[in-house]
C-alpha cells in the first residue's frame, strides 16, 4: 500500500512558474488530450513535452492514463483548498491571455482536420472532462 503523498505548495508554484507548462495546462482546460497533440501544437521535441508534463504530475495539478500506445492527461485539482483556487484563477487568465488564445486556436484547428498532421495520424480527439468538485471545495 503507497503511502500518501502530502502536498507540496512549493513544487506547485514552480509548476506554474513556467510558460510551457502554463501552456500546456491552457490546452489540457476542461478536456482530456493525447500527448500527440502538445508536441504538435507546441512545436517541441516529444521527450521535453514529456518532462513538462511529468512536472505538472508530480505537482499534484495533472494526470495521466494510458490507452493503447496513446498517453491521455488532464487537469486535476489539487487537494489544498487555496491551491486549488489558484490553479482556477490561472486557468481563466490563461484564456485572455492572447498567446495562449493563439495555441486554444491551433488545437482546434489540429482537431477539426488531424489528418493533416503526421504526428496525429490515428490519435484519439481531445475529450472534454466534466470535473467533480475538488475534496477541498
Amino acid at each position: 500500500m503507497a503511502a500518501k503523498r502530502t502536498f507540496n505548495i512549493e513544487r506547485f508554484f514552480q509548476a506554474l512558474g513556467d510558460n510551457t507548462r502554463l501552456r500546456l495546462l491552457n490546452l489540457m482546460g476542461d478536456q482530456e488530450i493525447c500527448v500527440c497533440y502538445f508536441v504538435e501544437i507546441l512545436g517541441g521535441p516529444q521527450s521535453k513535452i514529456s518532462r513538462h508534463l511529468a512536472y505538472l504530475r508530480s505537482a499534484g495539478i495533472v494526470s495521466a492514463r494510458r490507452e493503447g500506445r496513446w498517453m491521455h492527461y488532464r487537469i486535476v485539482m489539487p487537494p489544498h483548498l487555496g491551491a486549488s483556487q489558484i490553479l482556477r484563477q490561472t486557468l481563466d487568465w490563461l484564456q485572455e491571455d492572447k498567446g495562449m488564445q493563439a495555441d486554444r486556436a491551433r488545437l482546434a484547428k489540429a482537431c477539426c482536420s488531424p489528418a493533416k498532421y503526421a504526428l496525429l495520424e490515428g490519435a484519439p480527439l481531445p475529450t472534454v472532462i466534466l470535473q467533480a468538485p475538488c475534496e477541498a471545495c
